[in-house]
């Protein structure tokens, strides 16, 4: 049943042949052992410490048979740190002291001169009882995070190419790196690359990189004991501990500061890591996946990014394309989007426009998909008469002003045919001319672009 349970147990007692005694006993059965023979001295542990329990003895230096020193100490130690198991132990049995220790925040007791196998049931029970607890814990921290209803639409063959990889490296444990601007759905995808991989049934945690500032890091990673610095009231699970045997996604990977890159690089090469305040070593078997929109060969020539850091990060590089190049996809989303909202709002008669799906269509969407989702969101929330028509999405008129210098030649030629072609009502003739073009080289290009389709040919 305890097969496997292992941990640090902070041992106190008064007598030195007492504590050699345990700590044989424990450290054979492979625990780790600190001792203590006064309350002074297992507070001033636990302050620089970590521990997994606490086995203390009820009767110290003051007096032998009351029990007070250790029923302080129980008191003093719950308050430090309400999570760590206590066992007291005490030649001087009694059942109102056992109840009053246990009152008082004890988690059970044992009589002096213990029986070996029964003491090690006892502490491996309760050592068992605090990993169901931690992990507990981390489910509990892991549901206060908002969820958002979200879907992937993967109808153009830009995003079919993206999901082919993911299905062929998710099963992998191999960090994978997203890049792609913001707005395209890398957090969504992070999850996606979970849930198809061999920990989809583990933890999956989130951390904004670009959201902790210099003195945050640490104690958000890694975690801190109480009292480690001024703000530390209580202790607290840091995300890799939070993460353990799952994934860790850390998203805005490319702005944490150069001189902390190398802290969260040595946790990736060998996955320990210490809490703040804490000098023992623990370690956190989490896979990484991480994001980011910059270009990270300028960044590291620019020595912003530390060139080890990306090769820990990057085994799997996956770019997930901006919403102009995957535009079979934007209607789609359109519907996915008008669906929450209706449902959210409760206006499920709302219905869009063929003219406010057209500019839809014809928006360049620098904010991709996260642009998208609030422009429908205030669309079914404004429109009249349960109809989106253009006005009521939100794109104003310097908005629709396609950015050029975030476009290809080619892109940009395709918008200018495809502006012309809408301002003369699809006249081939007409928008030529306003093109200055030939019209046989306008229908080459529209052949080019397939926009050759329902226009008014001439006969001039």
């Amino acid at each position: 049943m305890f097969e496997g349970i292992s941990g640090s147990i902070l041992v106190a007692d008064d007598q030195t042949h007492i504590l050699d005694a345990l700590s044989l006993l424990l450290e054979g059965e492979g625990f780790v052992v600190q001792t203590a023979q006064s309350p002074s001295e297992v507070i001033h542990h636990l302050k620089r410490e970590s521990y997994d329990l606490l086995l203390t003895d009820m009767n110290f230096t003051q007096d032998t048979t009351s029990g007070k020193e250790g029923l302080a100490l129980v008191k003093s130690v719950r308050e430090q740190d309400t999570l760590i198991p206590i066992v007291v132990m005490t030649a001087w049995a009694s059942i109102e002291l056992s109840v009053e220790a246990m009152r008082l925040g004890a988690n059970d007791f044992i009589e002096k001169p213990w029986k070996n196998q029964r003491l090690l049931s006892l502490l491996k029970n309760q050592l068992g009882l605090l990993a169901e607890k931690r992990s507990n814990r981390r489910l509990s921290a892991l549901a206060t995070n908002e969820s958002v209803e979200e879907s992937l639409v993967v109808g153009s063959s830009a995003m079919q190419s993206v999901m082919a990889l993911i299905e062929r490296t998710a099963g992998s444990d191999a960090n994978i790196l997203l890049t792609g601007e913001s707005g395209v759905g890398k957090s969504l995808i992070a999850g996606i690359i979970h849930r198809s991989s061999q920990r989809r049934d583990k933890p999956f945690v989130s951390v904004n990189m670009g959201a902790l500032t210099d003195t945050l890091f640490a104690s958000e990673l890694f975690g801190h004991i109480k009292g480690a610095f001024t703000d530390a009231k209580s202790n607290r699970i840091g995300r890799f501990e939070m993460a353990d045997t799952g994934t860790l996604f850390l998203d805005e990977i490319a702005n944490i500061p150069k001189e902390l890159q190398a802290k969260l690089l040595r946790v990736l090469e060998s996955g320990e890591f210490e809490p703040i305040g804490a000098s023992r070593t623990q370690r956190a078997d989490v896979r990484i996946v991480s994001a980011s929109n910059v270009d990270f060969v300028q960044e590291i020539e620019a020595g912003n990014f530390r060139q080890d850091l990306l090769y820990r990060l990057n085994t799997i590089t996956i770019d997930i394309p901006p919403l102009r190049q995957r535009q079979e996809d934007i209607l789609p989303l359109t519907e996915h989007f008008m669906q929450i909202f209706k449902r959210k709002y409760r206006l499920e008669s709302v219905a869009l426009g063929d003219q406010a799906s057209a500019m839809l269509m014809q928006y360049h969407w620098p904010g991709n998909v996260r642009e998208l989702a609030h422009c429908i969101e205030r669309a079914v929330l404004v429109c009249m008469d349960n109809l989106i028509q253009p006005g009521d999405l939100g794109l104003a008129q310097n908005q629709q002003k396609l950015d050029l210098e975030n476009m290809t030649l080619a892109e940009a030629e395709q918008m200018l045919i495809e502006k012309a072609l809408q301002r003369y009502q699809q006249n081939v003739a007409n928008a030529a001319v306003s093109l200055g073009v030939s019209r046989s080289a306008l229908y080459r290009r529209m052949e080019k672009y397939n926009l050759a389709e329902d226009i008014k040919y001439d006969t001039e």
